[in-house]
C-alpha cells in the first residue's frame, strides 16, 4: 500500500527508537527498558496504557532493536487457530536459529483459556510474548501469564510531546498549522498521538493555501469535540470515580461517570464486570437484588450489544447507587481468608463428616450430627460447625442497613438460643 492509501499515523510510525516520542520513564537511562536496549535481550512484557500511546510501535521497535522476528496478531480478529499458526512459524524460525517476538494486540479481549494457550510456548522459549492492553492487566490478564511477563505502564502523551508529533505530521503533509489551531488539536487529542494525527489529516483536507486554521480544526471537531474533552483522565481513574459514586449513593454522579466512560470509548463489558463487583462489595446483603440486577445487565448487554445493552448497565448503576449499602460480606470474606492463611489446616470435626461407607461410619464419621430441619424452629441450638480451635470466631457482622437489619436480628435470636442451650457459639 502506498503512502497515499495509508493513514498518516501509520505513515509516520517511527522506524527506530531514536524517532520514538514519549515514554521517557521507560526508555531513559536507568529506566526499565534501558537494560534491554543495552543488552539487546528482551523478556516477555505486558504494555498497559491508553490508546494511541505507542504500544504497538514500541513492541515493533524493541523486537527490531534486539534482532528478533516479530509476529503480530490481534485478539479482536484472531483465535486459537491463529495463535497456533503463529507459534508453529516461531518453531520453524527457532529451528533455523531465529527467535520470535509474538505480539498480541488487545490481549485483554482473549478469555482466560485463550490466554493459557501462550503459557507453554513462553515457558519453553519458543516465543517472547508481548501483550498490549488498555485494560488493567491485574483484572484482564491471566495471572499465570502475568507472572511470566513484566508489566510496563505507558502514559498518555504530554502537551510538549504531542506538539512534536504534530510538527512531524505537518512537515510530512507540507502544511503550516496556525498556533491557535495547533493548540486546539493538541487539546482535543487528549494525550492520544494517533488521534492527533487523524485530526490533522482531516483538517489538512479542509485547509486552503496549505494553512490549517482554527476554523478548519473546529470544523473537523464538530460534535466530536465533546468526546475528546476528558481532561486527561484515564479510564481507570473514571471507573474509580464511578465506583465511589455508587458507594456514596449518588446515582447522578454514577450515571455521569458511566456516560463519560462510554463517551471515551471504554468497552461497556468492562464496566458491566466492575458493576457486578460493586454489587457484592458495597451493597451485599443489604439488598441481594443488586447482584441479580448487575448480572442481568451484563447478560443483557452480551445479548443486545451497543447501544441498546448500555441502558441495562445504566439501570444497574442507578439501582446500586440508590439502595442501602453494606460491606459486611466483603469484610467478612477478607477476615475468613486471613484466618485461613494464618492458622493451621484444622481437621473437619467428626460430626460434620459424611459417612457413605460402613467403615467410615464405624470410625465415627457423622456421629452426633443434628439435622437442623428436624429441630425446633429448624435450628440445632448449640451445635458447633467450626474446628474446636476456632470456636468463637466471628466474621460476618451485618449492618443496620436494608435487608441486613433483618439478618442481624435473626442471627442475634439464634445466638440467644445457643446461649439457652448452654453451648453458645461465641463462647470460645
Amino acid at each position: 500500500m502506498n503512502d497515499g492509501m495509508r493513514p498518516l499515523a501509520d505513515v509516520l510510525r517511527p522506524a527506530t527508537l531514536d524517532e520514538f516520542v514519549g515514554q521517557s520513564h521507560l526508555l531513559g537511562p536507568g529506566k526499565p527498558l534501558h537494560a534491554v536496549l543495552q543488552s539487546r535481550r528482551l523478556g516477555s512484557l505486558i504494555l498497559w496504557g491508553p490508546p494511541g500511546t505507542g504500544k504497538t510501535t514500541l513492541a515493533r521497535l524493541l523486537a527490531h532493536h534486539c534482532d528478533l522476528e516479530l509476529s503480530s496478531i490481534s485478539a479482536v480478529l484472531s483465535g486459537v487457530k491463529e495463535v497456533r499458526a503463529a507459534v508453529e512459524q516461531a518453531r520453524i524460525r527457532q529451528a533455523n536459529g531465529r527467535q520470535t517476538v509474538l505480539f498480541v494486540d488487545e490481549v485483554h479481549r482473549f478469555n482466560k483459556a485463550q490466554q493459557d494457550a501462550f503459557l507453554p510456548h513462553v515457558e519453553n522459549g519458543t516465543v517472547t510474548f508481548i501483550g498490549a492492553t488498555t485494560e488493567n492487566p491485574s483484572f484482564e490478564v491471566n495471572s499465570a501469564l502475568l507472572s511470566r511477563a513484566r508489566v510496563l505502564v505507558l502514559k498518555a502523551f504530554q502537551t510538549s510531546e504531542l506538539a512534536q508529533i504534530l510538527e512531524r505530521g505537518a512537515r510530512h503533509l507540507d502544511v503550516r498549522v496556525e498556533d491557535q489551531a495547533a493548540e486546539l488539536l493538541v487539546a482535543h487529542a487528549d494525550g492520544d498521538g494517533r488521534r492527533l494525527l487523524n485530526l490533522l489529516e482531516v483538517a489538512q483536507q479542509m485547509a486552503e493555501a496549505g494553512v490549517v486554521t482554527q476554523a478548519d480544526v473546529t470544523g473537523v471537531l464538530g460534535e466530536r469535540s465533546r468526546r475528546f474533552d476528558k481532561g486527561g483522565d484515564l479510564f481507570y481513574e473514571q471507573i474509580s470515580a464511578l465506583h465511589k459514586s455508587v458507594r456514596g449513593s449518588d446515582p447522578d454522579a454514577a450515571l455521569y461517570w458511566f456516560a463519560r466512560m462510554l463517551d471515551g470509548g471504554c468497552d461497556p463489558l468492562y464496566v458491566a464486570r466492575r458493576v457486578v463487583r460493586m454489587a457484592s462489595e458495597d451493597i451485599g446483603n443489604a439488598d441481594p437484588r443488586g447482584l441479580q440486577i448487575a448480572v442481568a445487565a451484563w447478560e443483557t448487554y452480551e445479548r443486545l450489544g451497543s447501544p441498546e445493552g448500555e441502558l441495562a448497565i445504566a439501570q444497574a448503576v442507578a439501582y446500586l447507587a440508590s439502595v442501602p449499602k453494606s460491606n459486611a460480606v466483603y469484610k467478612a470474606f477478607g477476615k475468613a481468608m486471613e484466618t485461613v492463611r494464618n492458622t493451621p489446616s484444622y481437621d473437619v470435626p467428626m460430626h460434620l463428616r459424611n459417612a457413605p461407607t460402613d467403615l467410615m461410619e464405624g470410625l465415627g464419621y457423622g456421629a452426633g450430627y443434628r439435622y437442623a430441619h428436624d429441630e425446633a424452629q429448624g435450628y440445632a441450638a448449640g451445635e458447633q460447625y467450626l474446628p474446636e480451635a476456632l470456636l468463637g470466631l466471628e466474621l460476618y457482622e451485618p449492618l443496620e442497613q436494608g435487608l441486613e437489619i433483618k439478618i442481624k436480628s435473626r442471627l442475634a435470636r439464634l445466638k440467644a438460643l445457643d446461649r439457652a442451650a448452654g453451648t453458645p457459639r461465641d463462647a470460645s
